[in-house]
Order: C-alpha cells, then structure tokens, then sequence
C-alpha cells in the first residue's frame, strides 16, 4: 500500500511543490485548497501524471468543520492517512502592530496556529499507533520571521510561526511513543507569493541582497527538506526545526 500524505496550502507555492516532489517519491497525495480550485487540480494532475493517487480537498483552515471533512474527505478516496504536512500560513496585511486592524490578526492566528492545531488532532486520531493507526511523519512550515519577529510588516504573524516551532518541540515529544514524528521546515524568503498577498509586491527583490547566498528560495528547495523529514531517510530526527534559507 502507498504512503498517503495531506498537504493543506497545496495549490501553489511550497506546497504544490512538496505534492509534485511527493508523487515522485511514490506517495499518493491530497491537495487542500481555500478558493483556487483551478490551481489545485492543476497540482492533482501532476500527481496523477506520475502514476499516484491524488484529490483536491476546499477546506478552510479557520474554519473546525472544514478541517474535519478535509481529512475524512482523504480518508474515503485515498486511505488511510501516513503522513501530513501543514504548510498553510497567511500573513495578513503588512503594517506595524498600532495600525493592524484586529480582525486581520484573529484571521491570521485561527488561519496559522488554530487550524494548525485542528488539523493535528486530526492526523494523530488517524496515525497514532495509540489509535490503531501505524504511525507516521508529520511536517509543520514555520518561517525565518518567528526568528526575526517580522518588525514594521507582521508581528502577529511571526507570533502565529513561533507558536508552530512550540507545537513542534511539544507535539514531538507527546507522541514519540505512538510511532509519529514531528519536525518543522522554517522557510527564508522564497519564490511565492506571500508577501504580495500582504501588499509588499517588492518584498523579494529588497530581501535577496541580505541573503548570504544572494538570492531568495525556490519552492522546490523548501519542498526536499519537506520530504526528507517526512521519509525513513529521517528516522531518528524529532522534534527539529530544519532552517532553509540560504544562510540567513
């Protein structure tokens, strides 16, 4: 039987790469998607042109009940879940914290770290060995702002990435002994379209000069650290927040 293996976010950016990657690798995959369904099913038929499995899943990550269909969605159409990637993440609109608008913010962090939080109660309930399931890998997406803390453009949303990296750390432990475990990808800069979504379209091109490497991130690199924490290559690693973002 195929590994199968959730993606939320995955109809562009890092995450329709990590899909693509993963069909490669012989995993059948869920695409889940907010509002783009044509970006998705462009990505399910990149899986399927590799010979895997794969459906495209419209959930909201704010939103609990969406979560719960999404996996049981997976669930009937591609089997029992192996492996899970939370790759979602909003930025909100980029400002300083005495201007953001409060709502901006609650959609953020429900967005981030609740949907984050649903969704993990939901793999774990189906991979746990605890639960009769046979364990699994699990990858959650930080970024290099929880670091930074994202001064003058999103505090809340290095806020929302920081709480990822302690889901991790905790997560890792609580279920070492049910067969699962939990790393964290924590991109720099890369290729997508984050940050013109928070109104910052010349974000990339400021940022590249203050990479040691010179140059921002390319789904595709973000997408073979991904998979390696998610495959046997990885094993013995728990718990680890792999920084990819070319030296910075």
């Amino acid at each position: 039987m195929s590994p199968v293996l959730l993606i939320t976010g995955a109809g562009r950016g890092i995450g329709a790469a990590t899909a693509k990657l993963a069909a490669a690798r012989g995993y059948d995959v869920g695409v889940n998607y907010k509002s783009d369904a044509a970006a998705a099913t462009g990505v399910v038929d990149a899986v399927k042109a590799q010979g895997r499995k794969a459906v495209a899943v419209a959930a909201d990550m704010a939103v609990e009940a969406d979560v719960e269909r999404m996996f049981k969605t997976v669930d009937d159409q591609l089997g029992p879940l192996t492996h899970f990637v939370y790759n979602t993440g909003v930025p909100g609109r980029a400002g300083r914290l005495d201007t953001a608008d409060s709502a901006m913010m609650r959609e953020v962090l429900d967005v981030n770290v609740m949907g984050a939080l649903w969704s993990l109660q939901q793999a774990i309930r189906r991979m746990s060995k605890k639960h009769g399931g046979s364990g699994g890998s699990i990858v959650l997406l930080s970024s290099v702002a929880a670091d930074i803390g994202g001064p003058n453009e999103y505090v809340w949303y290095a806020a929302s990435k920081g709480a990822i990296e302690s889901i991790t750390y905790g997560l890792s432990k609580e279920l070492a002994g049910d067969g699962i475990r939990v790393n964290c990808v924590s991109p720099g800069a890369s290729e997508t379209r984050i940050h013109a979504d928070a109104g910052q379209t010349e974000k990339l091109q400021k940022v590249a000069p203050m990479i040691p490497m010179g140059r921002v991130g390319k789904p595709e690199e973000q997408a073979e650290a991904v998979l390696f924490l998610l495959s046997d290559a990885a094993s013995y690693i728990s718990g680890t927040v792999l920084r990819v973002a070319g030296g910075r």
